[in-house]
Parts: C-alpha cells; sequence; structure tokens
C-alpha cells in the first residue's frame, strides 16, 4: 500500500483528498501544517507527497518540497497550486518537483498522476545538504542583519542608543558557541558561555532593563531559525529536529548566564586579559 503524505491546510480539501485516495487504496497520513510535515519527513517514510503550495503563505509547498527531496530522494512529490503562474512552476522544477497541478483537481487526475510516477520511478540522487552548524556559521553576518532589523523596530531596545558595533559586537561570540554547541556530540555535555555570561554584564552597563536582555535574546532566536528558514533546500533534515531543540536549549542557556551576570556582576579581575 504505497504511503503518501498530504500537506493541505484548508480542513475541507484536507478531508476530502485524505478520504478519497485513502478509498483508492493509500495509505494517507495528513497534515495542516509546514511544521508538522517537516517531523513527518524527518522521521518516516513516504512513496509520495501531496503538498498545497500555499500553506498559509507562499510557497510553504516548495519548503515541504525540498524537505522531501533531500530526504526521500526517490519520493514522487507533486504540488497542488490554487494560483498557477510561470514562476511558481519553474520554482517547482528547480526543487525537483514531480508535477504541478492546478486547483480545482479532478481526483481522477490526481490518481492518474500519482499512480504513473509511482509505477514509473525516475533514478534520483540525494541532494546535497548541510548541517546547521555549517549554515549559521556561513550566514553568520546575515542573521547579526536580521536581528539588527528586528532590533531597530523595538522601541524598548532603541531607548538605548547604541553604535552598530556597540549593539552587536556580542553576537559572533554567542553564536559561535551556539555553533560549538551542535557540533558537540549528543551524549557529550554543554557548558556554559563565557561570552554570555560577559554580554551580560555589559548590558548593564550600557543601561539595558533585564526586560531587555529578555528580550534581545528572544529577537536572536527568531534571527537563528529566520537564517534556517532562507537555507530550507540546504539543510540536512535527518538531524533537524534534534538540532532546533539544542539552538533553542542553547539560547535558554546563555540568556539565563547573561541574566545571572546581569544580576551579580563579576568582578573585571574575571575576566580574561585582553
Amino acid at each position: 500500500m504505497p504511503r503518501i503524505l498530504l500537506a493541505e491546510d484548508d480542513d475541507a480539501v484536507r478531508d476530502m483528498l485524505r478520504a478519497t485516495l485513502e478509498r483508492d487504496g493509500f495509505e494517507v497520513v495528513a497534515v495542516a501544517n509546514v511544521c508538522d510535515a517537516l517531523r513527518y519527513i524527518a522521521t518516516e517514510n513516504f512513496d509520495a507527497l501531496l503538498s498545497d503550495l500555499h500553506m498559509p503563505h507562499a510557497g510553504d509547498g516548495f519548503t515541504v518540497v525540498s524537505a522531501m527531496r533531500h530526504t526521500h530522494p526517490q519520493a514522487v512529490t507533486l504540488v497542488l497550486s490554487g494560483y498557477p503562474a510561470i514562476d511558481e512552476a519553474l520554482s517547482a522544477i528547480r526543487l525537483q518537483a514531480d508535477e504541478v497541478l492546478t486547483k480545482p483537481i479532478q481526483i481522477a487526475v490526481l490518481r492518474e498522476a500519482i499512480r504513473k510516477k509511482l509505477a514509473n520511478p525516475v533514478a534520483r540522487s540525494p541532494l546535497p545538504t548541510e548541517s546547521v552548524a555549517s549554515i549559521l556559521e556561513h550566514d553568520l553576518n546575515a542573521t547579526i542583519q536580521d536581528w539588527m532589523a528586528l532590533v531597530q523596530h523595538d522601541e524598548e531596545l532603541t531607548c538605548v542608543p547604541l553604535s552598530f558595533e556597540a549593539r552587536t559586537g556580542h553576537l559572533p561570540n554567542l553564536i559561535a558557541d551556539l555553533i560549538f554547541r551542535l557540533r558537540l556530540a549528543p551524549t557529550a555535555k554543554a557548558t556554559p558561555s563565557p561570552s554570555a555570561s560577559q554580554h551580560g554584564d555589559l548590558r548593564r552597563k550600557q543601561g539595558y532593563t533585564a526586560a531587555m536582555v529578555v528580550e534581545e535574546s528572544r529577537i536572536l532566536q527568531v534571527s537563528i531559525f529566520n537564517t534556517l528558514q532562507n537555507n530550507l533546500d540546504k539543510v540536512d533534515f535527518s538531524r533537524v529536529l534534534r538540532d532546533v531543540i539544542t539552538i533553542a536549549d542553547e539560547v535558554d542557556s546563555q540568556l539565563k548566564q547573561a541574566m545571572l551576570s546581569y544580576a551579580a556582576p563579576v568582578p573585571d579581575s574575571a575576566w580574561p586579559a585582553a
């Protein structure tokens, strides 16, 4: 029984497609969003993917297709689009989607497309991937620029006037500590980030409130995930769930170290000599 991952955010359309495909002899796992689709792709095996193109954002379906193509290169990938356009079709081809189908889809056409593709599989090599650590390493400047752009729109943070260098000077070291953590063996014990402790002490001296330090940390996590979002066509999805958990844990750990230093300043003699 061929196994299909169905990704569709419209409840009525998803229920209809699932019932129809199951009646036609397929095993169907149906999800309503990209996050659930990526979780299943990373942890289970599928013969085919049927994904809405907009779920709910434009191009969400291509994210799911890319993940499937990286993780299960032999799976048939079909994209449903209610807004057919040449640039969308070209994007699907670039991501190696097998076919783009236009909504409203005729069930007979869909059934035939799936069975035909499954009966005539195309040999595909796995697409090259990068670790999350490598992506964050080579996109360091993009992450910092994204972080700064978000900070500049935060009235609470910008009430303390700082130069670009003074505002972002801690980020390379914090992200370097995160990258080091991502590259540790799963059984290795994580160590506190000295850069985070220095950052907390510095922000206190610069006039930040504790709430501002927390908000900066939240924005850092958003910027890191934005960088990963912009590189989903390269991400190694076999490890991405573990890496996302590690990122969240490390950023929270760094915030804890920063707040401890902020609340109980470390004597200057405790820092390494310049």
